[in-house]
Parts: structure tokens; C-alpha cells; sequence
């Protein structure tokens, strides 16, 4: 039995934050290294990251988090190990074929041992990891391809055949779910130990974007056994998830499946009044930087102002290329220094409400009404 915590104090108890991290996408795009050959070419990785790294800082700020030395991050680790195709494109991002032509082909494949080390591209990327480790002793470097939650990987894995299967052979999809989940787990125990982590451990996180996609009548025979079986296989305690694209009537389920954390990330359905009205889970509020590439730093400051006002546990802001490209300096330190000082105001006991009065009234207007426009 998990820790659920108590929605009446969670959100009081987790008060306010903030954070700005920094990608591999950011470190290509300063360092001029095609992704083709960061993801396929370790020589061109460690070369992102000696030569990158120092330039976040020196461009953006000591506040802002360093991307952790890794292989390239690859969400569809785990899929290849199940039979998907990866393809690397020379400018674009990895993507993945959707080999299982039915709900018994995944069955049939589900009951065979999950063999991690040796199918697909780990070999590969377990010399990569290697590789990285040999070129930065000093740190420990992280083996990068990883796995997505139930509702997502069955995506991958059955293609657009899976909404299908949802609707047309329900009780088998419940089925097909647990063993796929059950795969799942097992996965991330290997590479949690892969990456000198000890699982099932004190808390445990996941992504599953495509959870979003189904209707809310079928979330708590579809949805819920799943994630409560993912987390279950990785944790007795804190469970927290990401999921983009969740619509309102869909936000009480995080309560009942024991969310502690909530990361929408870009959901345009949602905003923080809406959350902070809808369920009781503490959340983070991200801007996105196609958002941020719009906005002049006074908006920016009128976004952070308004989401602490609303509710949000936390924002955040992760550096990607356009940042460097379009010079978004400016932005990101009004960012920073509009968490920093929301987080001071309402640590000293300033009400939240109060905060609100902080945004320009073209900000009040804005946020949250036209917003994403």
C-alpha cells in the first residue's frame, strides 16, 4: 500500500519554487553538432558537452541547471527492446516504427523474456555510455534511453491500431495493458541499475503523454490499473507523473491514482486556475519555449507572478535551442528573477491572492483568458 498524501495540507505544505534547467537540444545548438551525430556519434556527444556546458553558464547564469552528463536521450529504450524499429534521422528527432499488428502479437511477445542488454540499440548504447565515462572521469554518466508509461508505449508499440483496440476488445486491452506495464517495470529496473540506482526506491515518476487521449469514462478501467501497477512494481511511496495534454474533466483521476506531483508540461486545455480548482495535487507550471520566444521579459515576469497567484506549486523553464538561438537571455533572467522573488514574497506569508496584484493589468488580462495566444 502507497503513501497517499493528504490533499486537504499537500498543496500549503509544498509551497512555492522554482527552477531553470538546460537540454541536450540546447548544448547542439550552441556547439553547431548535428544531431545526427550527437545521438550516433560519441565523439560528437562529448564533444557537446565539454564544450556547451560552459557556455550555458557563461550565456545564461549560474542559476540555471546543467544537462547531467548522458548518452542521448532516447524515450523509446524500451520499445526497442519489445521489437520497434529506432530511426535516426541526419536533423531530426528519433522516432520508432509500431511493429505489433494486433493485441495477441504483443501478448505473444509479452510472454518471452525482455532481454534489455542485448536487443537493439543498448549494445550500443551501453559502449556509448562508456565511451562518455572514459571522456569525463569525474562524473558518472547515465545511460539515456528510457521507457514512457503504459498508455504511451502501447501506442508505440500497436501504432493507431491501439484506439481501436480500446474500443473494439476491451477486456483483452485491460489484459494486454497489465503485461505491457508489467514489461515496463522491468525495464526500468534495469536501467535504474544500469545507473547505480537501487528501484523499487522512495518515490517513482512517469511519463504517458498518450493517456491523455482517452475519454474520461474509460480512465478508471483503462488508465488507473495501469499506472497503480506501474507504481507499485517501483515504489511504496511518492508517485508523481507527467502527462501533456490532460483535458479539466480529466484532472480528478490524479487524485485517486495518489498523485504527489503534477507536470502538465504544454497543456493548452489547461491553466493554473483551472488545476488549482479542479484537483488537489500539487503541480508545476512550465513555459514552453515556443511561448517564451513570444513574450518580452515583462511578460514573462507577468506569467511567473500570475501562476504562483493561481496556485502552481512551482514554475519552470527548460532551455532548449531557441533560446540561444533568438538571444532569449533577457527573458530567461526575468524568469529567474520572478521566481526567486515570488518565492520570497510568499514564504514571508504574502497571501497568493495578493501576489496577483503584482501582474500589469495587460498580464491580468491575458493570463489566463488568451492564453496560449
Amino acid at each position: 500500500m502507497h503513501v497517499r498524501p493528504d490533499y486537504d495540507t499537500a498543496r500549503a505544505e509544498a509551497g512555492f519554487g522554482w527552477w531553470v534547467g538546460s537540454s541536450q537540444d540546447l548544448l547542439r545548438e550552441l556547439t553547431g553538432i548535428p544531431i545526427g551525430e550527437f545521438n550516433l556519434r560519441p565523439e560528437a556527444c562529448i564533444t557537446a558537452y565539454r564544450e556547451g556546458r560552459p557556455q550555458i553558464r557563461e550565456r545564461f547564469g549560474e542559476f540555471v541547471g546543467l544537462p547531467g552528463l548522458s548518452t542521448p536521450a532516447v524515450s523509446y529504450g524500451h520499445a526497442d527492446a519489445l521489437g520497434a524499429e529506432l530511426l535516426f534521422p541526419a536533423h531530426g528527432e528519433v522516432c520508432l516504427t509500431h511493429p505489433w499488428r494486433s493485441l495477441e502479437d504483443g501478448l505473444a511477445r509479452l510472454a518471452e523474456p525482455l532481454e534489455p542488454a542485448t536487443a537493439g540499440w543498448a549494445p550500443f548504447f551501453l559502449h556509448f555510455r562508456e565511451e562518455l565515462q572514459r571522456a569525463f572521469p569525474g562524473e558518472t554518466a547515465a545511460y539515456g534511453c528510457g521507457g514512457e508509461g503504459p498508455l504511451t508505449t502501447a501506442y508505440e508499440m500497436r501504432g493507431e491500431g491501439f484506439w481501436l483496440d480500446l474500443h473494439d476488445r476491451p477486456e483483452l486491452t485491460v489484459e494486454f495493458l497489465a503485461r505491457l506495464t508489467d514489461s515496463i517495470v522491468e525495464y526500468d529496473l534495469w536501467q535504474a541499475r544500469v545507473n547505480g540506482r537501487e528501484l523499487p526506491g522512495p518515490a517513482a515518476g512517469m511519463c504517458d503523454d498518450l493517456a491523455s487521449v482517452i475519454p474520461p469514462r474509460l480512465f478508471p478501467t483503462l488508465v488507473l490499473p495501469a499506472w497503480d501497477r506501474f507504481y507499485n512494481g517501483l515504489t511504496d511511496g511518492r508517485r508523481s507523473a507527467h502527462v501533456e495534454d490532460l483535458k479539466p474533466e480529466q484532472l480528478p483521476f490524479l487524485e485517486d491514482i495518489g498523485l504527489w506531483s503534477f507536470d502538465p508540461s504544454i497543456s493548452n486545455r489547461l491553466n493554473p486556475a483551472l488545476l488549482r480548482d479542479r484537483c488537489r495535487v500539487p503541480f508545476t507550471w512550465r513555459l514552453g519555449s515556443f511561448h517564451c520566444h513570444r513574450m518580452t521579459p515583462a511578460e514573462v515576469r507577468d506569467y511567473v507572478y500570475q501562476a504562483a497567484a493561481d496556485g502552481a506549486s512551482s514554475v519552470h523553464l527548460v532551455l532548449e535551442a531557441v533560446h540561444a538561438r533568438y538571444g532569449l537571455e533577457p527573458q530567461v533572467r526575468a524568469f529567474a528573477e520572478a521566481g526567486a522573488e515570488a518565492k520570497r514574497q510568499l514564504g514571508e506569508g504574502l497571501p497568493r491572492e495578493a501576489l496577483a496584484e503584482q501582474v500589469s493589468p495587460a498580464g491580468r488580462e491575458r493570463f489566463w483568458s488568451r492564453w496560449p495566444e
